[in-house]
């Protein structure tokens, strides 16, 4: 009897243990499912689109610009007081309307023979009427020769070899509108029959996108090789439909150039980069050679603030500290701080990785296991080993004056390619999407330059490849 009963404990106590062992992975399990529901796009690298209408309040910024204020120095939106208001102001006229007084408005005296003591001016500014399609016929004459028999025409201007054919500035139009605002074709012929009275097909209208692409090659790699010798770059990817699959954009820019490129893999990294590259810490980047390395603190700042949430001190005071040292960044007259203070940020950074450290030491090991046996680790514990093995790299803006705080630079820069894809979908063919970013280099590029930006496509469907000072 004591045997069995011995035994009945002995299997109630196992029992017990993994159902403890059970209750701990499903807890364990919900707090995970928990967090995943509390990210948004304030507190992730979630987009902002994917917070419905459930969106967070903005009042905190990250980026580099957010100055941090006490209550009583932060001002209300709009114009502040003294500030110099920007109106409509009176420009040169292209016509001007003249008016003569004849009769006094109030005792109705004649005042036709009275001289004028001034004049009240009032300038109405608006568009001119649309133009209709200029049509220009070049009629060459056609001689037959007396001696030979042989015909002979006069030569017609460079650039008319068809019957009928569309100018340059249409092209320009079009082009336009299709890689600079994502209009699709149909729409587009639809616009310039609105606006000009013109029907093209819209065969015709990817032709002209089609052209113009063919005579960017040798702009294109005159940008990248403007971007390999740059001082500090930034380099982000996103995945791109094509084909009805996942391939790859990467962009590589900064405040004066603009370079796209699309891959079937990820890891097709731009090759022959030298200075300093900003990213986001996705791990392919360190593979590159001859560079080094400055991490995107905006994404910092968001993975800090969801710490802080639940609760990790470490978190709150790792996200003053890299704030605070933005801040001081922003305002020193040196774009870069003194020794003296670059040597208390690097304590201060070291004290805090050491707490946050401590503290997930003493917390107790998650249940499961990672990948290959590894043990798995709390998402706070990961981001401080990558705070601790990667520091010069997160406070390099605080040594560099030439790298930014964060990767926004990249971000802006992919953004409207990604509003393009919303637009289209995906595209049908690699061809098309290689057609499109490089065009969109161009107009990026140009956009950053301070070029007009019809004039640049206009100029290079003239054949001239647009060149930089």
């Amino acid at each position: 009897m004591d045997m069995k009963l011995e035994k009945m404990i002995q299997e109630l106590l196992a029992r017990i243990d993994t159902l403890e062992r059970e209750n701990a992975r499903l807890k364990e399990e919900i707090e995970q499912l928990k967090k995943r529901l509390s990210k948004n796009s304030r507190n992730s690298s979630k987009p902002p689109s994917s917070d419905g209408l459930s969106r967070p309040n903005k009042n905190n910024s990250v980026s580099e610009k957010g100055k941090l204020k006490s209550k009583a120095t932060k001002k209300k939106s709009g114009g502040q007081k003294d500030h110099n208001g920007s109106n409509l102001w009176q420009a040169k006229p292209d016509e001007v309307v003249t008016k003569s007084v004849t009769s006094c408005d109030h005792c109705q005296s004649d005042l036709s023979d009275t001289k004028a003591q001034g004049y009240v001016r009032r300038q109405l500014h608006d568009l001119p009427e649309m133009p209709k399609l200029k049509v220009i016929e070049y009629c060459h004459e056609k001689k037959c020769c007396p001696n030979c028999q042989k015909y002979t025409t006069a030569s017609f201007p460079e650039g008319i070899n068809a019957p009928v054919q569309y100018g340059n500035n249409l092209k320009s139009y079009t082009t336009y509108l299709q890689n600079q605002h994502f209009i699709p074709e149909q729409r587009v012929q639809q616009l310039l029959e609105d606006l000009f009275g013109v029907s093209v097909a819209k065969a015709s209208i990817a032709e002209f996108s089609q052209t113009c692409a063919d005579q960017l090659i040798e702009f294109e790699q005159m940008v990248f090789d403007k971007l390999k010798s740059a001082p500090v770059k930034h380099l982000d990817e996103t995945g791109y439909r094509i084909c009805s699959k996942t391939q790859w954009l990467h962009v590589c820019s900064n405040a004066d150039y603009t370079f796209y490129h699309v891959s079937p893999k990820r890891k097709s990294l731009l090759t022959g980069l030298t200075g300093v590259v900003v990213h986001d810490h996705w791990r392919s980047y360190f593979t590159l050679e001859g560079v080094s390395h400055a991490l995107c603190n905006a994404h910092h700042l968001r993975e800090l603030r969801s710490l802080a949430e639940d609760g990790e001190i470490w978190a709150k005071r790792m996200m003053r500290l890299l704030r605070k040292s933005c801040h001081l960044v922003n305002i020193s007259d040196q774009s870069v701080l003194l020794p003296d203070k670059q040597a208390l940020i690097s304590k201060i950074y070291d004290r805090i990785v050491a707490d946050g450290l401590k503290y997930h030491e003493i917390l107790m090991p998650l249940a499961s296991t990672g990948k290959r046996g590894k043990k798995k680790r709390r998402t706070g514990h990961n981001l401080l080993l990558r705070l601790r093995d990667y520091k010069n790299d997160v406070l390099r803006f605080i040594y560099d004056s030439e790298v930014p705080f964060t990767n926004n630079q990249a971000e802006n820069d992919l953004r409207m390619m990604k509003v393009k894809q919303k637009v289209s979908g995906c595209f049908r063919s690699e061809t098309g999407a290689q057609k499109f970013v490089r065009i969109r280099t161009l107009l990026s590029t140009a956009r950053k330059q301070g070029w007009k930006i019809i004039d640049t496509i206009a100029d290079v469907f003239n054949g001239k490849v647009p060149q930089f000072n």
